[in-house]
């Protein structure tokens, strides 16, 4: 279809009706589904391309418009939780080498998080020099080390609270208090569907459970129910997908059919009502998925060499569950979902560093059970997306909620809470490579070189999927809402 014909057939569809009514009517019988799924692949592409430059036309959410050239038009973001030590996996600090069990200078027995901090402590991993840069990472990523040339490390990370709950959520949403939308939550309300049979956005919980705050980490909040992410796995796939024996797919086609003319009267008779709107959507969603969902989930479709990349297989079942749902999620973005939320650990347990990276007091075993899940599946994930051609436009990001001490906590050999220097870093479309943005100060205690908020690391996601981040906004209890809050800078040194 070429891009004439295209405009005519999208001026056409958006005459009589709606995109989302268009594609819905004509999603009954298998023809429909084929053509729903061409046209929402057309008119997406030609929306994406879509720009609105300042001062001209006015900016509308979730038609594919750009307030300037994007350089990405999907995200993956990648979250461990717990709070990952940028001082044992990202930022090698030779000072901890040489005064390791000495006073950490001018805070000698600093509180903390979790009480009194000891001496200062060495990684108990060395750190190897990686690439072609030569960056050094440690020894325990062996497989995310070959990525480190196509890396942007941001080593100068704050955060605004060192409790893990409003932590995530913080570095989530922008927000430490619940009820606010996710980042993929933003990207669905700016973007607007790429596929209109799979979800927009998609939250991939860590077989071992939810994020610390749960779901408050993918929550719509203040926006149309319909952003929200949809809850998916490979552990737990979405459920009631399948017909009942007792409801042939005649009598399946005709009830959807009558429904959708009963939800099109009543939302003519409540015009305005986003929940409303937001209910129908969903439940069309949820038809359509019917067909879509399993296939995409539908792992064994890979080839082994694909499983063995992974370690889908794995004989360690964290490792091997990890690395299904990093396949799960490569697999969505190929199939057009905008946002993917990929976590790697799940909350807090009764031990600590048991079910996630908060490490308080074997900081050793702790992260050698932690590393090896996270590093070859983390690894093939980017592996398979460059190999695909999909860095090309999609942005990948690595975060956590916030960092950890220089010191061990005393009595233990573990370290408390940071939030006053740590690692993040981006990866993909937009992003320069192989660079470092900023540093904590010699022990890694706080952030000493271009310190780095949360609202400036999403300004500059903002800007690489082509939007300025002051203008994205939505309007709630009397206040225009961004992302960024009033905050944020573009972090211009990592863009490519």
């Amino acid at each position: 279809m070429n891009s004439s014909s295209s405009h005519q057939l999208r001026k056409l569809v958006r005459g009589v009706v709606s995109r989302r009514g268009f594609l819905g009517n004509i999603y009954s019988g298998l023809a429909g589904i084929g053509v729903a799924h061409l046209l929402a692949n057309e008119i997406a592409a030609a929306d994406s391309a879509a720009t609105v430059p300042t001062n001209t036309l006015e900016w509308q959410p979730g038609q594919g418009m750009t307030h300037f050239a994007p350089r990405a038009k999907r995200v993956l973001q990648i979250f461990c939780p717990g709070a990952a030590s940028h001082l044992d996996l990202w930022e090698h600090k030779p000072s901890l080498e040489k005064y390791d069990g000495k006073p950490l200078p001018g805070e000698e027995g600093v509180l903390s998080f979790q009480g009194k901090n000891g001496p200062l402590m060495r990684s108990p991993w060395p750190f190897k020099p990686a690439g072609e840069t030569g960056k050094m990472i440690s020894s325990m990523l062996p497989h995310m080390a070959k990525h480190i040339d196509d890396i942007a490390f941001i080593h100068s990370m704050t955060s605004k609270t060192n409790t893990h709950g409003p932590g995530c959520v913080f570095m989530n949403t922008g927000e430490d208090t619940e009820g606010f939308p996710g980042v993929g939550a933003w990207m669905s309300y700016a973007l607007g569907s790429a596929n209109e049979n799979l979800p927009t956005y998609v939250a991939i919980p860590d077989m071992r459970g939810e994020p610390p705050n749960g779901k408050a980490n993918w929550s719509n909040g203040f926006l149309p129910a319909q952003h929200q992410a949809i809850v998916m796995s490979d552990q737990n796939s979405i459920r009631s997908l399948e017909l009942p024996d007792s409801v042939s797919t005649q009598e399946e086609k005709a009830t959807r059919e009558f429904l959708q003319t009963l939800n099109q009267r009543h939302l003519e008779a409540n015009a305005g009502n986003s929940e409303l709107r937001a209910r129908m959507a969903a439940y069309e969603l949820a038809a359509r998925m019917q067909l879509s969902a399993p296939e995409v989930s539908d792992l064994a479709a890979e080839s082994s060499a694909a499983h063995h990349l992974y370690g889908t297989a794995d004989t360690n079942k964290q490792k091997a569950a990890y690395a299904r749902n990093c396949l799960l999620a490569r697999r969505l973005l190929e199939r057009g979902v905008r946002y993917v939320s990929l976590y790697c650990a799940s909350r807090a347990s009764g031990v600590d560093g048991l079910l996630n990276w908060d490490a308080h007091k074997t900081i050793k075993p702790d992260y050698e059970r932690h590393c090896p899940v996270f590093d070859q599946p983390t690894a093939a994930l980017l592996t398979d997306l460059k190999q695909r051609g999909l860095l090309d436009d999609t942005l990948v990001l690595w975060t956590t909620e916030f960092g950890r001490m220089p010191t061990r906590q005393e009595g233990t050999t573990g370290r408390d809470h940071n939030p006053d220097g740590f690692t993040c870093w981006m990866m993909g479309a937009g992003v320069k490579p192989g660079v470092s943005y900023g540093a904590t100060d010699e022990f890694g205690r706080r952030a000493a070189i271009n310190p780095t908020t949360v609202w400036d690391f999403y300004a500059t996601v903002n800007h690489i999927l082509g939007f300025d981040h002051q203008r994205l906004t939505y309007y709630h209890n009397g206040l225009d809402r961004r992302l960024t809050s009033v905050h944020g800078n573009v972090i211009q040194e990592i863009l490519a």
